[in-house]
């Protein structure tokens, strides 16, 4: 069994909403709200949800690139809250982002070098001369060619874009990357082509990936184990083969039938949910989900359900199988 890498613990993030003529606190978003999971060595954890459900901020969160409200973030044993900025960014080595505008994420006044070479020299790692080499390495390895390192972003299409921004994050040789829906932007053709160059840089690096996304046939092809979250919690978490295959929580089988078959002749059993998803600063209570679910019962609105094991490390957050 690999050694867990990654172990987050009631994580939350609430931000706060000013309003009012002297723009006084009036009430927080909830963005995470309570979400615990681990990840081993080696693997992809999928995280999904429709857009607003706090994957990209429970993302963010465990890097500190939005400081978290509550909770604690282990990362090789170590609390990444407690530490200073010093020791964090000794620690930003071992974990990386990609980031999921490939046209925001870079700079645009930076050529290509400077821009895959600025976490090496952030970080003191090598010479002037050892940085470019590494940068042109690192350009060959995510099928570019190193004489576009003089080109500027603007220069390159969105999956050549997404595929310097990959460089970059595999500069420092991280152990743990984020992925925050790192193939939305790009077109269907191109989106095949980087979720294969992210597999094979996995075992080529040795690393381990909490891959964010809101296409459920995305993660299917690339994640170990997924995570589903809707309004700031966590309501299901599976071997991916079990969730796809027998989905336990409603909002995960609602998910699970709108994905299109590829079969025009196939009759799918679509389950669709009624009403809008509620404001996450102002979220119902008991299960969030008991708005919208087609199987709520009176306890659902009043108790929040915990994140529990039914069998098989397959865990959901549901009154239906206590």
């Amino acid at each position: 069994m690999a050694k867990p890498l990654l172990e987050v613990n009631g994580l939350k993030k609430y931000f706060d909403v000013h309003g009012g003529f002297l723009s006084k606190k009036v009430g927080e978003v909830k963005a995470v709200d309570d979400v615990s999971f681990t990840v081993y060595e080696g693997e992809i954890l999928g995280i999904v949800g429709e857009s607003g459900c706090g994957k990209s901020t429970t993302g963010k969160s465990i890097l500190r690139l939005i400081e978290p409200t509550e909770g604690e973030v282990k990362f090789e044993g170590r609390d990444v809250t407690k530490l200073s900025d010093e020791e964090m960014r000794k620690l930003r080595r071992d974990m990386q982002i990609i980031f999921q505008d490939p046209y925001a994420s870079l700079n645009p006044r930076h050529n290509i070098e400077r821009i895959i070479s600025e976490p090496l020299l952030v970080h003191g790692i090598g010479t002037k001369e050892e940085r470019r080499k590494k940068v042109a390495e690192l350009l060959e390895v995510v099928g570019l060619s190193s004489y576009h390192a003089n080109r500027y972003p603007h220069q390159f299409s969105g999956g050549q874009r997404q595929r310097i921004g990959i460089a970059r994050a595999l500069a420092v040789n991280p152990k743990l990357v984020i992925c925050d829906e790192p193939v939305s932007a790009l077109d269907v053709s191109v989106q095949s082509q980087i979720l294969n160059l992210m597999e094979d840089l996995k075992d080529e690096f040795k690393l381990t990936y909490v891959f964010i996304a809101h296409d459920l046939s995305v993660v299917k092809h690339i994640s170990d184990r997924v995570g589903v979250m809707y309004l700031g919690r966590m309501v299901e978490l599976a071997g991916k083969d079990a969730l796809y295959e027998e989905p336990k929580h409603p909002y995960t089988k609602a998910l699970l039938s709108a994905v299109p078959v590829p079969d025009p002749d196939a009759k799918a059993d679509r389950m669709i949910l009624e009403g809008d998803v509620p404001s996450p600063s102002n979220p119902p209570s008991g299960c969030t989900f008991h708005t919208r679910c087609p199987e709520c019962m009176d306890i659902c609105k009043t108790e929040r359900p915990a994140l529990q094991d039914v069998g098989d490390d397959h865990f959901v957050a549901c009154h239906l199988y206590n």
